[in-house]
């Protein structure tokens, strides 16, 4: 077993994010800390998800997504989208659309907006791969580091 595990993960840098899901009649989204570019040509992103969420379920179906990158001053926003419990989650912010339809959170830094690959199988989670059709500069800022987050995600009980 690694001791103190929690902590030592905590130092992989990366940012933090939520990810925007739609299946065109429905929209959620949830906060992200596994993200990474994995392609050039075309420009791909990946990232983990739990496929027991409900933000899984409209990712299959509707297969595009944005990743909406936090600031330092998203805290609050970082912790509300990673409840899985709340009934109307969207109401937290302003969204605006995507090119593929998928919801673009207004207050982001940066947007990419994505079309599904593929996914593959990461143990508790799935990787979704996915190409960026189009992305944009939204506000100014620095973007958030999951080490910044504390224990807001309870992972500390994961390991």
């Amino acid at each position: 077993m690694i001791e103190n595990s929690a902590n030592l993960f905590k130092q992989i840098s990366h940012g933090v994010y939520v990810i925007g899901v739609s299946d065109g009649l429905r929209q959620n989204a949830f906060t992200a800390a596994w993200v990474m570019q994995v392609s050039f040509k075309p420009p791909m992103l990946a990232f983990s998800i739990n496929p027991a969420n409900f933000s899984y379920t409209l990712l299959q179906k509707g297969m595009i997504c944005t990743v909406n990158v936090l600031g330092q001053n998203h805290y609050a926003l970082a912790e509300h989208f990673g409840r899985g419990n709340l009934t109307d989650k969207m109401a937290a912010c302003a969204w605006q659309t995507a090119q593929t339809g998928a919801p673009v959170m207004s207050d982001c830094l940066v947007y990419f907006d994505c079309k599904v690959s593929h996914f593959s199988e990461a143990g508790d989670h799935k990787i979704a791969v996915c190409e960026v059709i189009d992305a944009a500069w939204l506000n100014a800022g620095r973007p958030m580091l999951y080490g910044q987050t504390g224990e807001m995600d309870g992972s500390a009980g994961l390991y």
